[in-house]
C-alpha cells in the first residue's frame, strides 16, 4: 500500500513571503531588483496567480536572506515533518 504525503501548504508558502518581504519594508519593485525577478512575477507568485519554479524561489530566498530550508519549510505547517515520526 503506498501512502502518500499530506499536501502541502502553499498559501502558508506564499504567505510568508509577503510577511518576510513586508518586515523589509520592501515594495515589490525592491523584492524583484533584489533578486533579479520581474515584477510580475513575484505579484504573481506572492497573490497565488501561480507558483513558481525552484529557481524562482532559490532566488527569492537569497534576495531575502532567509535559508532555502526555512522559507520551504512553511509548506508542512499543520503537518508532521518527514521523519518526525521517526519512520
Amino acid at each position: 500500500m503506498t501512502i502518500l504525503p499530506p499536501d502541502p501548504d502553499l498559501d502558508a508558502l506564499r504567505l510568508e513571503l509577503a510577511r518576510l518581504r513586508a518586515a523589509r519594508g520592501w515594495t515589490y519593485d525592491e523584492l524583484a531588483a533584489r533578486s533579479g525577478l520581474a515584477r510580475r512575477t513575484v505579484i504573481e507568485i506572492e497573490q497565488g496567480r501561480t507558483i513558481g519554479t525552484l529557481k524562482t524561489w532559490h532566488a527569492l530566498a537569497h534576495a531575502l536572506g532567509t535559508p532555502f530550508d526555512e522559507l520551504f519549510g512553511t509548506l508542512c505547517r499543520g503537518h508532521d515533518l518527514p521523519g518526525a515520526s521517526g519512520d
